[in-house]
This record gives structure tokens, C-alpha cells and sequence, in this order.
């Protein structure tokens, strides 16, 4: 069953990646990248790629949504905003949330989807994370698979999986391990491209999941 991979070139997208050739055998999922123009755009990208290679997979499509630094309202796009370091307080939305991006991303692998004949599309969300992103949410990634076979033909059925929506970040780490996810080749820093800043919430998420899941972390940081 060909399925359609979103791939960022983290930690969490490479996993789910894994599960969607385990899922799809004997067939590998396409994998769909997007630059969006965020701050580690070239570093998510080369991930990205030594991931797919690394897992076999050829079928790629990568895709240029820079609008979303026009349209701004993120610190991941908007460089008079400061990625925030520690964890969120309160239950308030960080401004590292890019608004509505994996509304956008969805809609462009449906798209891709449709137009190779797949069947299922994989995403990464992780509902558990402190983050709080909106489209994160259960709730909306089963209004957009409704949404999606609405809008495509009707001899297009697409499944939206989300295998990791209700897993915690350790469960995530430890999954990855059993799937012998290459955890070295990925990148989840929010702000460097060279060494990864051991800050940002992201980094911090990571570091905080290997330590539970009780794997060292393959990749050096600036601060631990």
C-alpha cells in the first residue's frame, strides 16, 4: 500500500517514517519535505535527504512554502522574534507555533497523495508534547482526513495516520530504538544549524525523552 510520508527530519517524523515502511511492506512510503523558511531550513533539508537515503527511500517530493515567512506570526520564520528558551509556561502557545502549518502540509501531501495513487499519509503530531500546537490536536487531524476525502476524487480513499499523537516523547525515543531509526542523521534544534543549542524547547524535549527512555542522545549540543 503506497503511502505518503511527511518527513521533516526530526526526531519524531524520522520515526514515523520508520513506521510507515513497516507498515507499507514491501512498499516504502514516499517522503514529502517542506522548507518554509525557518531558521534550520538547509540543516532540516540534509536531514531530510541522509534519512531517505539512509531508510532507501527514492520516491521524494520537496517543496517551497517560504509564504509562511511572509505571513510571519512565528519565531521559526520571523527573525525580529526570539525562539524561546526553557519550556512554555502556563498553557499559553509558544511562539515557536507556525500558524496552521500542518493544516498547509497536509493539504499539499493530499495533493501528492491523490496525484500517485497512495493511500495513506503518515504525520508526525505529537498531541502529549508541552508545546500545545493547535494542529497537533486529534480532534483536527481526523476533521482534516475528513476534509481531504471530501475534496479529492471519489475513487481517492486516503487514510490519515498519526501514529504518534498520543505516544510521549520517551515512548517516541524508545520506539525509534526498536526500528533502528538512524537518531544521529536528525535534527530538532529550533535556532542553530552547526551544533544544536541544548536551549529551545525543542532540544530540551529531546534531550528530556533520551534521558527517560534511558538512550543517550547521538547528536552533540552547545549546552546540555
Amino acid at each position: 500500500m503506497l503511502s505518503v510520508a511527511c518527513l521533516s527530519g526530526g526526531m519524531d517524523s524520522a520515526v514515523l517514517t520508520a513506521i510507515a515502511a513497516v507498515e507499507g511492506v514491501p512498499d516504502l512510503p514516499a517522503a514529502l519535505h517542506v522548507n518554509y523558511g525557518q531558521r534550520t531550513e538547509a540543516r532540516e533539508l540534509r536531514a531530510f535527504h541522509q534519512i531517505c537515503d539512509r531508510f532507501g527511500i527514492t520516491r521524494r517530493l520537496v517543496t517551497d512554502l517560504s509564504f509562511f515567512r511572509a505571513i510571519g506570526g512565528s519565531s521559526l520564520t520571523d527573525h525580529n522574534l526570539v525562539v524561546p528558551e526553557g519550556p512554555t509556561k502556563d498553557s499559553a502557545i509558544p511562539s515557536t507555533y507556525v500558524p496552521f502549518r500542518n493544516g498547509v502540509i497536509l493539504s499539499l501531501a493530499a495533493a501528492w497523495a491523490e496525484s500517485i495513487g497512495a493511500r495513506r499519509l503518515y504525520i508526525g503530531a505529537v498531541q502529549t508534547d508541552r508545546t500545545g500546537y493547535p494542529d497537533c490536536r486529534r480532534e483536527f487531524l481526523k476533521s482534516m482526513e475528513t476534509s481531504i476525502n471530501l475534496g479529492t476524487r471519489a475513487d481517492t480513499s486516503l487514510e490519515l495516520r498519526a501514529p504518534l499523537v498520543a505516544m510521549t516523547k520517551a515512548d517516541i525515543v524508545r520506539r525509534g530504538v526498536e526500528l533502528n531509526v538512524p537518531f544521529e542523521l536528525t535534527w530538532s534544534c529550533y535556532s542553530h544549524e552547526d551544533v544544536a543549542c541544548g536551549k529551545c524547547e525543542s532540544c530540551r524535549l529531546r534531550l528530556e525523552a533520551f534521558a527517560e527512555a534511558g538512550f543517550p542522545d547521538p547528536i552533540p549540543y552547545r549546552n546540555r
